[in-house]
């Protein structure tokens, strides 16, 4: 459609008119001009706006601001073959994600050091469809690395409690997490946690086999709980802001609000993974949905949902943690060797509006857990909303629209996906990043991705 030209109407490079737009308000229909990357108007349907090009969204779209993932392993460098810069990013495009936060370790070396991440910077530049922050590592004995990290822009520092899985990324005892937190007080930085109870997990079964059953019990709530008590209590006496990662136990989520109302500054984020799938429906021998913690009961699943409406869950966010199928070790269906991670950074958006409609949630509810939620979270202050002054990242998705997900068709590195055959709700047909089609029919192959410093963006 052309517009009659209006010499007195703003100039804008682009123009998006929507029948449907989720805003920082909820649903409305409406008009965003871009200017120069960033969103410069959000007016009525029909205000007389000229821009350079005008895109229309079809009847059955609408117009919600990119997603924002902020749990990714990259695992570049050094593990590129499980995933990389250039197929993840291209991946979070084609889900409508404009934004990640890389995590620090899985790749070679882990980002611990300044050093570390501007060889990380190195490999990424040049190579990004989406913008990417980077989050730094705090591990047993590089303690007084973290200023470093965070004056070299890092979005915050993560910790485990126990093996992370890679030796090169080792856990924090009690005592080293207290001293790390009282840094990240004085930083008025944050430390995202990896919260399960190692002592805990020590004790439990032992994973071995192809009964899922068994895998879970070799991961208690217990462990997770206990875990996230204590991080509780050191943040409550450090001062420090801390975020718990991919919540699988929903037994924790009172504890979380009644530290929250004592005033403890603590957040806490949970996967689309523990929001679609329960272990009942797990087959033996599926090693593609083991991860850690793992993929808990159907009523775990509904009090997950539940914490997310309550607003105690701040956010969804994919923690796709992939490798190659080998690692996966399908060959046998041993939960016991198999890679612990579920490889779903594309599926994120329409994994978890096909739950969260049939439980009666809207839109916006998803826009706020997978995009303004993961900014505020991370920092990321110019994303995750569709406002004026921030940049003009956008997605243009289809809700009503779907399709079944064939692991071959996805742009990771790898063809494994727990979702697999599964169908999904909503299609993303269009991304934009600062006013640029980065998927969709109009989109260039280039990356168009920046990489981001915390202050920044």
């Amino acid at each position: 459609m052309v517009e009659p030209v209006n010499s007195s109407a703003p100039e804008f490079d682009v123009v998006f008119r929507a029948r449907r737009l989720i805003g920082p308000n909820g649903e409305v229909s409406g008009s965003v001009g871009v200017r120069e990357g960033r969103i410069a108007a959000v007016e009525a349907l029909d205000a007389p706006m000229r821009g350079a090009r005008t895109v229309e969204l079809a009847e059955d779209e609408v117009l919600l601001p990119g997603m924002v993932d902020s749990h990714v392993h990259v695992n570049d460098p050094g593990r590129s073959e499980w995933e990389g810069f250039p197929t993840a990013t291209r991946a979070a495009a084609e889900g409508g994600i404009t934004t990640i936060v890389d995590m620090p370790l899985n790749c070679l070396p882990p980002t611990i050091d300044a050093g570390s991440l501007e060889v990380k910077r190195e490999v990424a530049r040049n190579n990004v469809h989406v913008d990417v922050g980077f989050w730094g590592g705090a591990v047993h004995g590089n303690l007084d690395e973290l200023r470093g990290l965070h004056e070299s822009g890092v979005y915050g520092f993560k910790c485990f409690l126990l093996h992370s899985g890679v030796d090169e990324f080792p856990p924090l005892d009690s005592a080293e997490l207290e001293r790390a937190l009282r840094i990240v007080a004085e930083l008025d930085a944050t430390m995202i946690v990896h919260a399960e109870d190692s002592d805990a997990i020590e004790h439990a079964p032992s994973a071995h086999g192809e009964n899922y059953r068994d895998f879970l019990h070799s991961r208690p709530r217990g462990a997770e709980n206990m875990a996230i008590a204590q991080v509780l209590e050191l943040a409550r006496r450090t001062g420090a802001r801390v975020h718990i990662l991919h919540l699988s136990s929903s037994d924790a989520l009172p504890m979380i609000a009644s530290a929250r109302a004592d005033g403890v500054r603590a957040t806490v984020e949970t996967c689309p993974h523990y929001l679609s799938f329960t272990s009942e429906e797990i087959p033996d021998g599926a090693t593609q949905f083991k991860c850690c913690p793992p993929v808990r009961e159907a009523a775990n699943r509904e009090l997950l949902w539940r914490g997310l409406a309550d607003g105690v869950i701040d956010c969804v966010v994919s923690d796709h943690s992939p490798c190659t199928p080998e690692l996966k070790r399908l060959d046998i269906g041993d939960f016991g060797v198999a890679w612990g991670g579920v490889s779903s950074l594309q599926l994120g958006l329409s994994a978890v509006w096909s739950q969260a409609r049939i439980r009666g949630f809207e839109l916006s509810d998803v826009v706020s857990w997978m995009s303004s939620g993961p900014a505020r979270v991370s920092g990321l202050r110019d994303k995750g909303a569709l406002a004026v002054g921030s940049d003009a990242d956008l997605c243009v998705f289809a809700p009503d629209d779907a399709y079944v997900v064939d692991a071959e068709k996805l742009h990771h590195r790898n063809a494994v996906s727990a979702y697999h055959g599964r169908a999904l709700a909503g299609v993303v047909r269009s991304t934009w990043l600062r006013g640029t089609p980065i998927a969709g029919p109009e989109a260039g192959t280039a990356p168009a991705g920046k990489l981001l410093n915390r202050g920044e963006a």
